[in-house]
């Protein structure tokens, strides 16, 4: 299926492993130019060396960015439609706050999870917006969590701030409808990162293990993998999506169902 990436230009946030590199992986092999941002230099140098071998005409750039430096975030956005010479495709991702149920954390704890999940997508999103109109065509794919579907007590704080981008995103769409942009939300359950095999590792060290158990819980009986996340992500992101917006892409080997 021709998706229609090719030359598009494309920024993904936390693209240095996990569920942000393998959607900027999916990007580049669909023709795509990709820019990725993280902390970690060592992990920056490694995924962008890993997108130009497998990059299909397009070109890769990598950014030592802090997403929570709002500063940093619109000097990178700057810098790559600059550089590449336009802006196309905006993912914003970030890491998850420590897990606990609710009346564990105080309020600073929830501050923190909103300054550290909620506001730096909607940061990267402001500053990327000017860019995606004046291109006239753009997408904006917000990666939250499973919590925003379907709440779960021992994730508290992640279902609070990652809610808040449910509401933003929404808001958007109303706004950008008229302009050829496109926002929609994913919402990954389990996949195999290197954040949920520490958890399947456990105190038993034994990481398969753990992840069986995770997968006994899903009706397809595993934990997803972030190529299948990617899938779904670069679909969104890509022309055939183009009537697709404002939609919650639950990507859970169908946990939500059972709950």
């Amino acid at each position: 299926m021709e998706l229609g990436l090719a030359h598009k230009v494309a920024l993904v946030a936390g693209g240095s492993s996990g569920l942000g590199l393998a959607v900027a992986e999916e990007l580049a092999k669909e023709g795509a130019h990709v820019a990725i941002g993280a902390r970690d230099a060592d992990r920056l140098a490694q995924a962008e060396a890993r997108l130009k071998a497998v990059a299909r005409g397009g070109r890769v750039m990598a950014t030592n960015v802090d997403v929570k430096d709002d500063v940093s975030v619109r000097r990178w956005v700057e810098d790559v439609a600059a550089r590449m010479g336009a802006l196309h495709v905006v993912v914003t991702n970030s890491g998850g706050p420590p897990p606990g149920p609710p009346s564990s954390f105080g309020v600073d704890a929830y501050r923190s999870a909103a300054d550290a999940v909620l506001l730096p997508p909607i940061s990267l999103a402001l500053a990327a917006l000017p860019h995606l109109k004046k291109a006239g065509w753009g997408r904006l794919l917000f990666i939250t969590s499973e919590t925003v579907h379907r709440p779960v007590a021992r994730f508290a704080l992640s279902g609070f701030s990652r809610m808040g981008i449910i509401g933003f995103s929404a808001a958007l769409v109303q706004e950008l409808g008229d302009v050829g942009i496109t926002v929609n939300v994913l919402a990954p359950g389990y996949m195999r990162t290197p954040p949920v095999e520490r958890t399947a590792a456990g105190k038993a060290g034994d990481v398969e293990a753990g992840l069986r158990a995770m997968g006994a819980h899903i009706p397809l009986k595993r934990v997803g993998l972030p190529e299948e996340f990617a899938a779904a992500a670069v679909f969104l992101a890509s022309e055939r999506a183009s009537f697709i917006t404002g939609t919650v892409q639950l990507v859970d080997g169908g946990a939500s169902v059972i709950g």
